[in-house]
């Protein structure tokens, strides 16, 4: 319970794992850096983790993700104290976005896959980690080690915790990823990730990320592309 006079009570990154520990976050929603989320879920599951947002406020109690999103909180809470034209005048003065597009799950690592325990879902699991290009489906899948698309589904489920669509779709969604933090344009890395269009990846980066294929190149691409004195280039 916060302090009479106290209005908030704050956190970054994984100091929500020490307001958890006190109890201060059952029963309400938070977040913390997208590498301890799941962790935090699991070790306090009264707590309702929140792992794609930056900042998650909640009765008062203000818990943020890794540490740079820490301003993101700040700026909000300058904004809510002193009005958006101070809170925009601080961005201003860091240089940083009044209000940063899109989730943490941008900055995520890619998927890291625990090896199945049957050795024909670990071929499988192998074939799309690969090749992620291959027009997989879950017909085609499931043909690869003789069992039925029905039959895949369960076992993915019992040894994976996802579906098949989901899991090619992650594999790709990291594979795109790489190719465009490498300077690829979003056509080509739409292609060479299994998306077959440009539109397909489109949406699947916005529903999954909140940012597009373009905006998240422009954020992320090696910094060799980038014009002088640390200006990024245009992204196509």
């Amino acid at each position: 319970m916060l302090h009479p006079r106290a209005r908030r009570l704050v956190s970054i990154c994984t100091g929500s794992f020490a307001l958890a520990g006190a109890g201060v976050l059952d029963g309400r929603r938070a977040t913390t850096h997208w590498r301890h989320a799941q962790l935090l879920a699991r070790a306090h599951p009264d707590v309702q983790v929140q792992p794609d947002a930056l900042f998650v406020e909640d009765g008062g109690i203000v818990t943020s993700a890794g540490v740079s999103a820490g301003i993101d909180l700040a700026l909000a809470l300058v904004e809510q104290d002193h009005g958006g034209d101070l809170a925009r005048n601080v961005a201003r003065s860091l240089v940083v976005f009044m209000q940063r597009p899109g989730g943490q799950s941008q900055f995520s690592a890619p998927l890291e896959v625990r090896p199945p325990r049957t050795q024909a879902l670990r071929s499988v699991v192998d074939l799309v980690a690969a090749q992620p290009g291959l027009p997989h489906t879950v017909g085609s899948l499931a043909a690869l080690i003789d069992v039925s698309p029905r039959h895949l589904a369960r076992m993915f489920t019992a040894e994976m915790d996802t579906t098949p669509a989901k899991f090619v779709e992650q594999v790709r969604l990291d594979h795109a990823k790489a190719l465009l933090d490498s300077g690829c344009g979003v056509a080509e890395a739409a292609r060479a990730a299994g998306f077959g269009s440009s539109e397909t990846m489109r949406r699947t980066f916005v529903a999954r990320l909140g940012v597009s294929p373009s905006g998240y190149r422009a954020r992320f691409a090696t910094a060799q592309r980038g014009g002088k004195d640390g200006v990024a280039a245009r992204a196509r």
